[in-house]
């Protein structure tokens, strides 16, 4: 429906008048013969109510009612335009004071004309009554013309109130509509934000196919242009969150006027201008906007006083800003620390991973301060924390420690856990994806109950969902499944059929076939015996870098401890997309280290297949050796494939000297009863 709209100049005049249109430059050329041409009146371009000064050599007008042939011209002249009130009447001499009244742009569907009270009503009038019209009848002092022309503005608050549905805010428009046409869009938006999401979606399609929506949005391009800069940015934002296609003539519109007007950006106009650029998908309006908004901020970072303002400017400035105006904002938020917030300090993490800036200064001084108000901190807030941490790559120990300890003094996971299983029913999709995602991703170790009542009672409260759950929500709470090596097969068939995978292919989210293949080896890995003769086609993802720092050392340690690069493998690749660092051979208990040459001529059967992972901090819980999800089930289906598994850590091993390095990786390669000669045989290649 809305590729109907029509762009701004493209609504037929011809809708606006009756059959004498044409003579409208006609008139508007007589009508100015009637004006002195030696002072011009200096017009409100806001349509604010101001005295002008102007000469009133107005002796023609004593004829006006003589020379207007009909009320006609005067419609024409002053619909949409300016009425003008004298105090003191029209006058043949002298000054009068004036005042330019503008009538803003209503839009109605119906012409206006003067009646006797010179007020603006339909036109229905049949020719005798318009004849009975006296122009020249004299107005008081009071703003009668105001009153009685211009129906009350109404708030997009007081709309967002008084209206339970997007509809009701439609039919609020159809009746009387006013400007700016923006309160519209924004008293929708305040009141889709109330809604379910279920909600949300019925109230959208009666919003697209109401009537009065198409007149809404002709009335919206209209005025694009003539209402303060800030409801036009307010109004984008909203008719974007209202999920209105941004392909659209209405959205395009409203971008290119936006970037006209872009000199017009005040303070509070770049924190809204920042939110609509958050919200909207990239195109090459967005584009030019972007970089407009870049250069305006770079002009204006030092005039920007709330904090709040800046952090929300940087969080759109965008990770391919130019360096040098990152750098300039980030001297700016050291300008105001001193200002922050505790709320700031917390935000400030975020907002720097959103501008892939990496400022130290910045990131501890808000740890101190995170950590001085850890109480009452809220969990998103935390969980944001860690995660801009981890985008970031800034390792705080304090920080973390701080957090996590905080976090186990107030949130008691067995009880709730044991809540969990008492009353499943509770649950609701958001909270069952939240607690398969946390307990999946750390791998939680069951110690007070058993794991399969937990396990079996969240596969319970996920099926009472799937008639309405999304594709990816699914396929989300399946590879927490699969973390956790548990496979129940309501969720798996429904995930499996041929239409939901093609879907979650289609996506151009490449985690989708990440976690599609991450399935496809646990069907042939795990003990799945129902589900193992399942196939999936599946597009092949690209192979795992190694970390060639740590990997360097590590081989040097491996090359002394075993006598030379013949007997070990760097940098293997194996089946169902895994990447191991090293591969020994050796023999089945462990004893001796195979050279790679006679393997060949070695049974399988007698080989002890050893993989070495390097692994950094992030893979284990925090301050602990305890394998989160992923490393965890690598391990698993490395076992699967017949390896024995050892973990290095890239920190300890960067710490270590030669000699230390050596016999620790010596004590993890050999068995025990091997070491003694293991020992003699490193000796000996010294």
């Amino acid at each position: 429906m809305l590729t109907t709209l029509k762009p701004f100049g493209s609504v037929s005049v011809e809708s606006k008048m009756n059959n004498k249109a044409g003579s409208f430059f006609w008139n508007l050329r007589q009508f100015s013969t009637l004006v002195s041409t030696s002072r011009t009146m200096r017009l409100c371009c806001l349509g604010l109510c101001k005295p002008k000064i102007v000469h009133s050599n107005w002796n023609i007008l004593n004829n006006f009612h003589n020379r207007m042939q009909s009320t006609d011209i005067i419609r024409y002249l002053f619909q949409d335009a300016f009425i003008f009130k004298s105090d003191v009447g029209f006058q043949t001499k002298g000054i009068s004071t004036l005042t330019a009244l503008r009538i803003e742009r209503l839009l109605y569907a119906k012409r206006l004309f003067f009646d006797s009270k010179q007020s603006l009503v339909p036109v229905d009038k049949s020719d005798d009554e318009l004849k009975k019209v006296n122009l020249n009848h004299e107005v008081s002092n009071e703003d009668v013309l105001t009153k009685e022309t211009k129906p009350n503005r109404i708030s997009s608050r007081k709309l967002s109130e008084e209206c339970n549905s997007l509809s009701d805010v439609l039919d609020a428009f159809s009746k009387a509509p006013t400007f700016p046409s923006s309160n519209y869009f924004t008293a929708m938006w305040t009141i889709a934000k109330r809604l379910s999401d279920d909600q949300k979606r019925f109230e959208k399609r009666l919003m697209f196919s109401h009537p009065a929506f198409n007149q809404l949005c002709e009335h919206m391009m209209r005025e694009a242009k003539i209402m303060q800069y800030k409801y036009l940015l307010f109004s984008l934002h909203a008719i974007v969150k209202l999920g209105i296609p941004q392909n659209t003539i209405l959205v395009q519109t409203l971008l290119r006027v936006t970037q006209e007007r872009i000199n017009e950006c005040d303070e509070i106009c770049l924190s809204v201008l920042s939110t609509v650029l958050e919200a909207m998908e990239p195109c090459k309006n967005v584009h030019v906007l972007r970089t407009g908004f870049r250069i305006l901020v770079d002009q204006q970072v030092w005039k920007i006083e709330d904090v709040f303002t800046l952090q929300v400017v940087m969080k759109c400035i965008g990770k391919d800003a130019p360096i040098a105006l990152k750098r300039k904002l980030e001297m700016k938020a050291l300008r105001e620390l001193d200002r922050f917030s505790v709320l700031n300090s917390q935000h400030m993490f975020e907002v720097l991973a959103a501008m892939n800036h990496r400022s130290l200064i910045l990131l501890d001084e808000c740890s101190k301060v995170v950590l001085d108000n850890i109480h009452g901190c809220p969990l998103r807030i935390m969980i944001n924390i860690l995660q801009s941490c981890k985008d970031l790559q800034y390792h705080n120990l304090d920080l973390f420690k701080g957090l996590a300890d905080y976090v186990a003094a107030t949130f008691d996971i067995w009880k709730f856990r044991k809540r969990i299983v008492e009353d499943p029913e509770s649950l609701n999709m958001k909270n069952i994806l939240s607690i398969l995602h946390t307990y999946s991703s750390l791998n939680h170790v069951y110690k007070c109950q058993n794991k399969e009542q937990f396990v079996e009672v969240m596969a319970s409260a996920l099926t009472g969902y799937l008639h309405t759950i999304s594709s990816e929500n699914l396929l989300d709470a399946v590879y927490s499944f699969c973390l956790m090596n548990y496979f129940p097969l309501a969720p798996f068939n429904q995930l499996l059929q041929k239409d939901i995978i093609s879907e979650l292919l289609t996506s151009d989210d490449m985690k989708n076939a990440y976690k599609l293949h991450t399935l496809d080896t646990c069907l042939k890995l795990d003990d799945t015996v129902y589900l193992r003769d399942i196939a999936l086609s599946l597009p092949q993802l690209p192979r795992e870098l190694p970390s060639s720092h740590t990997n360097a050392k590590v081989a040097e340690v491996l090359s002394s401890l075993l006598g030379g690069e013949g007997h070990f493998s760097k940098d293997v690749h194996l089946p169902h997309n895994y990447h191991i660092d090293f591969e020994i051979r050796m023999d089945t208990n462990r004893n001796q280290v195979l050279p790679l040459s006679d393997v060949d001529t070695t049974s399988a059967t007698d080989i002890q297949r050893v993989a070495v992972l390097c692994v950094s901090r992030s893979a284990y819980c925090l301050g602990s050796s305890h394998p989160r999800g992923f490393l965890a089930m690598k391990m698993r289906h490395l076992n699967a494939m017949g390896f024995h598994v050892i973990l290095v850590n890239n920190w300890e091993m960067d710490k270590l000297e030669m000699e230390d390095a050596v016999t620790f990786l010596k004590t993890k390669i050999y068995s025990v009863e091997a070491l003694p000669v293991a020992a003699v045989n490193v000796q000996s290649t010294q």
